[in-house]
């Protein structure tokens, strides 16, 4: 791990998380459907300090999620994969940089999460009428929105990082 996690500004930072989860402005909504905020915000922490680190994030955040919902699905398991994967795609080749790659890896993102509650739902019997269009709703409004607040976060931490040496 680099070491955002040493810097609790970075770490406070997951809490806008629920914050926003809760709030959900009507006016970063797409029909009624809010981005997904945990990809938003795990996404470029990965990226900065690795797949350990996205990992552990990625499990902090989904128990502070779950913790805001009463019911049988969960998000952590596909929080923790995400924190993994892009942690490990952050330490491959070159630095992910570019607004269309943080795009695309984050509808990924929003759409493997939104997956993730479509499967449960199916095993428990209540699959939600119209799921797949808020699943392809929030992966659009996740990706349109990543290239502003992924870039500011992710350059936010590098610098953080490199000025930790």
């Amino acid at each position: 791990m680099a070491g955002l996690h040493r810097h609790g500004l970075s770490v406070g930072s997951a809490l806008v998380v629920p914050a926003l989860t809760l709030l959900s402005p009507g006016w970063l909504s797409l029909n009624g459907v809010s981005p997904s905020w945990a990809v938003l915000w795990l996404l470029p922490w990965a990226l900065a300090d690795g797949p350990l680190s996205g990992a552990f994030a990625g499990l902090a955040l989904g128990l502070l999620l779950d913790g805001l919902h009463v019911g049988h699905v969960t998000q952590l398991p596909a929080l923790v994969l995400l924190g993994w994967w892009w942690g490990r795609l952050g330490r491959r080749g070159s630095p992910i940089e570019r607004s269309f790659n943080l795009g695309l890896l984050a509808a990924l993102g929003s759409l493997l999460l939104g997956g993730s509650f479509l499967l449960q739902w199916q095993f428990l019997g209540v699959l939600p009428e119209g799921g797949l269009q808020l699943l392809a709703a929030q992966a659009l409004i996740t990706a349109l929105l990543a290239p502003l607040i992924c870039s500011l976060l992710l350059l936010r931490w590098r610098k953080l990082l490199s000025a930790r040496g």
